[in-house]
């Protein structure tokens, strides 16, 4: 028999093999993006948490077939930047179904975000064995604890011992499967550190093959400006030798609205020079805050609430501080600009409170009775559209209570800007939703749809994928997600929740002999 034949009739084996091999699970027929090829039309095959086979004509017996004719079927998105953590460990278990991200087919969060995020990342990882959650989540240590643990509010550096504290404690995490260091420099009292405080921690992160994930210390014109905080984060990770991550990247406010092409141009230089830098961004004009971070300067944070208090009655600081909150106030659009979304006044504008009243008094009332989260409307479209056109701009939502981007902002990023206004394609949209961030972040077999990897799946529909949730209404849920799957189960069949809960708490595996 020639080798010719042999060939041939191996390959007839094979594919008999194939014919007759059972799988639990076929999508068929959708349009497939896989997160880093050209879309076709073809099938996903399901075995088990993994794909089995990703194909134009797959040719396997299945226990359950999913008709996607007519469908986009993609992998399943993965969010940067989510305050999630309080919904992942709640003790209900319908709040553990991450609902508003299942809806929208995100499969995967990233939490601990801007610094907030527990030092106890075995913990926190470790929740999803005993309270099932409906996404996969990975977990970053956040700047935010780890000081406040060891200096507390205080405005001050740390000594030699409370600095080695403080990277003890983020070596520790890391070594608990942290994805690296995440860091508020906005918000006090991690405002209160140099950027060598910073460096030295982020060390301890870049020594185990983390990732620094920072919020700017300054998106606006609050202290060294915009320009300078994107520096300081460059600087940052050229000096701790790190990937770098700007959180929900954007030009803030009147003073910095039209900085974009600036701010572009510094990332792509330092990306010319080697450095890994990379954001992820929101598709909203508007960020999501609170009261005393919008509009109260950090000096009049140190010491936190009952310090800020007091110096709301203290007349030798009375003046200066209620004339860098109207400024504040101004930076952001003034009072018609931030939409108070918790507390008594809940659904007004800082000005319809005020009427005609000084705003700035009006609150800090406001402030007096509790630090109320706000909607506070600051950016530019032209801005939002030139960050999003870049290929190392992931999307994400920056998840929080009270903004519409928890339940609508992979929705909208699809039905605003690939659909209406065509700033970037579906298949950018894709990719900067799914691979992008898994090989950002090293989530490992996720992201893609390949053989292999885990079967983290959305089917949607291309005619009516979009976001319902508004600025009024912003707790409502996406429209046009027909299918997601989470580890192989099915979260999402026929455009409703089943119920599942079959995410998972993903740790980073760190870098070998790192950790003793």
């Amino acid at each position: 028999m020639t080798i010719k034949w042999i060939v041939l009739l191996l390959a007839s084996a094979a594919s008999a093999a194939t014919a007759t091999e059972r799988v639990e699970l076929i999508i068929r027929g959708g349009t497939i993006y896989t997160g880093s090829d050209a879309p076709f039309v073809g099938d996903v095959a399901i075995s088990g948490d993994r794909i089995r086979a990703v194909g134009r004509r797959l040719d396997y017996r299945a226990a359950r077939v999913v008709d996607a004719r007519g469908m986009i079927v993609a992998p399943g998105f993965i969010d940067p930047h989510a305050h999630l953590g309080e919904q992942l460990a709640s003790d209900d278990a319908r709040t553990r179904l991450i609902s508003a991200f299942l809806m929208q087919g995100v499969t995967t969060a990233l939490i601990g975000n801007d610094g907030g995020g527990d030092p106890d990342v075995a913990a926190v990882l470790g929740r999803a064995r005993t309270r099932p959650v409906g996404i996969n989540y990975a977990a970053y240590v956040g700047f935010g604890p780890v000081r406040r643990a060891v200096i507390g509010e205080a405005d001050r550096a740390p000594t030699a011992e409370e600095l080695a504290r403080m990277r003890a404690m983020v070596s520790a995490a890391m070594c608990q499967g942290a994805l690296g260091l995440s860091t508020g420099l906005f918000y006090a009292p991690q405002s209160f550190s140099r950027t060598d405080e910073v460096v030295a921690l982020a060390r301890e992160a870049a020594s185990r093959g983390g990732v620094y994930d920072t919020h700017l210390r300054d998106e606006s014109s609050y202290s060294i400006g915009l320009a300078a905080a994107v520096d300081e984060a460059i600087t940052i990770g050229r000096e701790a030798g790190l990937p770098v991550n700007i959180s929900h990247i954007k030009a803030l406010g009147v003073d910095v609205q039209g900085q974009a092409p600036a701010i572009i141009a510094r990332i792509e230089a330092a990306r010319r020079a080697g450095q890994r830098v990379t954001a992820d961004q929101y598709p909203w004009s508007a960020s999501g805050t609170s009261l005393v971070a919008a509009l109260v300067p950090r000096w009049a944070q140190d010491g936190g609430r009952a310090a800020l208090l007091r110096r709301f009655e203290d007349a030798s600081v009375a003046s200066r501080l209620r004339t860098e909150m109207a400024d504040n106030l101004r930076r952001r659009g003034g009072p018609e600009s931030l939409l108070i979304t918790a507390g008594r006044h809940r659904g007004r504008r800082l000005s319809e409170v005020a009427g005609a009243a000084d705003p700035t008094e009006t609150a800090i009332a406001a402030i007096r009775e509790a630090d109320a989260s706000v909607v506070s409307f600051n950016q530019t479209e032209a801005d939002i559209e030139a960050f999003m056109r870049e290929p190392w701009v992931m999307s994400g939502s920056d998840a929080s209570a009270g903004h519409p981007r928890a339940y609508g902002s992979f929705a909208r990023l699809y039905s605003e800007y690939v659909q209406r206004r065509r700033t970037i394609t579906l298949r950018a949209f894709i990719e900067r939703s799914t691979a992008r961030p898994a090989d950002a972040f090293g989530l490992v077999d996720r992201g893609r749809l390949r053989a292999g990897a885990f079967a983290d799946i959305i089917v949607f529909d291309p005619r009516s994928y979009a976001a319902r949730a508004t600025y009024e209404r912003p707790t409502e849920l996406a429209a046009g997600v027909r299918a997601v799957f989470v580890n192989g189960i099915a979260a999402v069949e026929n455009g409703a929740l089943t119920g599942a809960a079959s995410g998972r708490g993903l740790a980073h595996v760190p870098r070998a002999g790192s950790c003793r």
